[in-house]
């Protein structure tokens, strides 16, 4: 299993819609995204340059997807 590569924050909505997410709300530049069916809620910070490997993970955690769940979407 290799790293995960830092994406683009539009990359990673591309991907969470994939798998039933949809957007719910923005505040600022946070867009909140909700899977309605699994009771699940994240934020995804729509700002210029890549989203880090920490927050992706933290993400995925919250969205309860593996990294190779996730690799498959991209």
């Amino acid at each position: 299993m290799g790293r995960l590569k830092q994406i683009k924050p539009r990359e990673l909505v591309k991907a969470l819609k994939q798998v039933g997410f949809e957007e719910y709300n923005q505040r600022g530049s946070h867009l909140i995204l909700v899977n309605e069916e699994r009771d699940l809620q994240t934020s995804v910070p729509i700002h210029t340059g890549d989203i880090g490997r920490g927050l992706l993970k933290n993400i995925l955690k919250q969205v309860k997807l593996t990294e190779e769940e996730f690799k498959e979407l991209l």
